[in-house]
């Protein structure tokens, strides 16, 4: 009888820990757009944040991406029709070039014959119209990269909110709904940082590209400018 009774413990104990492990199990099959859903109501304009970013982000680079493509022989082919006086071709090769250093540099040669002085202001302003276009909604992802860690705040300060709504509701504090909760509302702080660090190097990769974009142009134009001032042109 004694050995019966000393057993039964240990038996009721392996139960329990097998109940316990039966129930975490189903925990750890979440996939992450599960997870993530458990931060609550704050997660959606999260997600439509990082969404947004992500589509901003592929478009700006392959837009700048397109106009800053390498134009190998466009200096050498502009030379060689300007300093043969046949400005016209100049312009076409411009034309089939269709980049953003093409397209200022056409610009400039519509204002050939005239002083150099409206010729550089013709270029200065065909490029800071192009720089404009390459910088649309780049800005966004610097907004985003703002906004989305501290949505994810919010989030969690609303989820302690109702913890302790939930305790005082309850008349007492349950360790393990506390902990869950806050683990829970955690969630929407972790996501909204990690789409807010995504967005700020997403931010700051356009610009350094969009910033050697404008070197190259102003190396051209200079070039450009040069060339239209050469003896004889």
């Amino acid at each position: 009888m004694s050995l019966l009774q000393s057993t039964l413990p240990v038996d009721t104990l392996n139960q329990v820990q097998q109940q316990s492990i039966q129930l975490a199990a189903p925990q750890d099959n979440l996939n992450l757009l599960q997870l993530m859903m458990k931060g609550g109501w704050i997660m959606i304009p999260i997600l439509l944040l990082f969404f947004l970013g992500l589509v901003i982000f592929i478009e700006r680079y392959i837009t700048i991406r397109n106009a800053s493509k390498a134009d190998g022989g466009l200096m050498a082919q502009i030379k060689s029709n300007v300093l043969s006086g046949k400005l016209d071709s100049a312009i076409a090769v411009c034309r089939s070039s269709n980049s953003a250093l093409a397209r200022m540099l056409q610009k400039g040669l519509t204002r050939v014959g005239r002083p150099i002085k409206d010729i550089e202001a013709a270029i200065e302003n065909a490029g800071k119209l192009e720089v404009s276009r390459l910088e649309k909604n780049i800005n966004i992802l610097g907004i985003i990269a703002g906004i989305a860690p501290m949505l994810g705040f919010v989030g969690t300060i609303f989820g302690v909110i109702q913890i302790f709504r939930d305790v005082e509701i309850a008349g007492g504090i349950d360790i393990g709904s506390v902990s869950g909760g806050l683990y829970v509302k955690m969630i929407a702080s972790a996501s909204g940082l990690t789409i807010g660090i995504l967005a700020y190097i997403g931010y700051h990769i356009l610009n350094m590209m969009v910033e050697r974009l404008i070197l190259k142009m102003e190396t051209e134009a200079v070039e450009f400018i040069d060339l239209l001032d050469e003896p004889g042109v």
